[in-house]
């Protein structure tokens, strides 16, 4: 029955610090990434990772990015697809020289470096989604190319892992070529599935004489579409992401995002949060602190440059380039996913796994307060 007590532990702490971090002027998300460290082993010790905490914050993060594909403007996406696009390339143009650079400056060979520039191509809006939220500002201009910039640069940094591993790594030519079609293969079935299935699948499920029909097919959209993606090799994110822009052309959106949010933001997206900070622990880094340090801010000043020259080239004003490029710093639970992958293809060094895990975490640490400073001023939307 730990797991309980581990909710129990979850709900109220996040809820507390992040009306704490309101109070304090910054975003209640950075609140609830706080107390993941303070439950976990770096500070109390109350909380674990375990198979629980990592299922509950895969469904958090899932719902979290589905709701932002309800609340996303298509018409703004598609207006911005331009500058999406340049934000991800100088978003994994920047990274990849800094991080190369780095490495290569501290030692490393030249196969691991090229990695770790690789691994810091990487990002995850998901932290940013919800930083934006409560600002509201995810439908905004700048909102809207973030999550637009997020998909592009998922895209190329997986062909690009695939790549990598191909020619330094385990993959050989057959399966990079096979990777490539998958990828293709995916977007065009979300795509076919977006526009026709999904608006049949509500209207075939709608009028079951069973209890909460419309938000039971859209959640089965949502993994259904999660789990596809990740099949294809693409993080589910993404397909949860698309899922909830499917979802949000039928008639049933305003009922399913009145109906998903206080699922999500109750029970699966707290556990999200704090599971982030429950990867921090401060043994045997000691010798590592330099390392750490240069690398997050050679992750955050690359990325933030790198983005916001892509928006600046296509449009955006200093300031609005400059929150576009904040808002990509984050390299969250994709990243994560990327050094496991070069741990276990022998592209990333043992010792360097745990250091990475920490860069991968301090990013996505400071991404919230950035964003609140640097975000163009807009009507603040409620807490959750």
């Amino acid at each position: 029955m730990e797991f309980i007590l581990y909710l129990a532990l979850i709900i109220l702490s996040t809820k507390v610090a992040g009306d704490l971090s309101v109070r304090l002027g910054q975003p209640a998300v950075l609140g609830k990434l706080l107390a993941g460290i303070v439950l976990g082993p770096a500070v109390l010790g109350w909380v674990h990772a375990d198979e629980f905490i990592s299922h509950f914050s895969e469904i958090g993060v899932l719902l979290l990015m589905f709701i932002a594909g309800l609340e996303t403007d298509l018409d703004q996406l598609r207006k911005n697809w331009k500058a999406s696009f340049a934000v991800a390339v100088g978003g994994i143009i920047l990274p990849f020289i800094g991080g190369y650079g780095v490495a290569a400056a501290m030692g490393l060979s030249n196969t691991h470096s090229l990695f770790l520039g690789m691994l810091l191509c990487a990002t995850s809006v998901s932290i940013s989604v919800q930083t934006l939220k409560e600002m509201n500002q995810l439908n905004s201009r700048e909102g809207t190319t973030i999550l637009g910039a997020a998909v592009v640069d998922d895209v190329i940094v997986v062909v690009l892992l695939a790549v990598m591993m191909s020619l330094l790594g385990t993959a050989d030519d057959s399966s990079l070529a096979f990777m490539f079609t998958k990828k293709l293969l995916f977007f065009v079935i979300v795509l076919f599935a977006g526009w026709f299935i999904v608006p049949l699948f509500m209207r075939f499920l709608a009028p079951f004489r069973v209890s909460e029909a419309v938000m039971s097919a859209a959640l089965v959209i949502c993994f259904g579409f999660s789990y596809f993606a990740e099949l294809m090799g693409v993080a589910g994110i993404i397909g949860a992401f698309a899922a909830g822009i499917a979802v949000s052309q039928t008639k049933f959106r305003h009922a399913v995002e009145a109906k998903v949010e206080p699922i999500a933001y109750t029970l699966f997206v707290p556990v999200f949060f704090v599971s982030i900070g429950l990867n921090i622990t401060f043994a045997g880094l000691g010798g590592q602190i330099i390392f750490i340090l240069v690398v997050t801010v050679v992750a955050a000043l690359t990325k933030l440059a790198g983005g916001g020259l892509g928006a600046r080239i296509t449009g955006f004003n200093t300031r609005s380039s400059l929150a576009i490029g904040t808002g990509m710093i984050s390299r969250g639970e994709v990243a994560l996913i990327i050094a496991a992958a070069g741990l276990e293809s022998g592209l990333l060094l043992p010792e360097y796994f745990t250091s990475v895990v920490m860069v991968v975490i301090l990013t996505t640490l400071i991404t919230p307060p950035l964003l609140k400073l640097v975000f163009p001023a807009g009507e603040k939307a409620p807490n959750l």
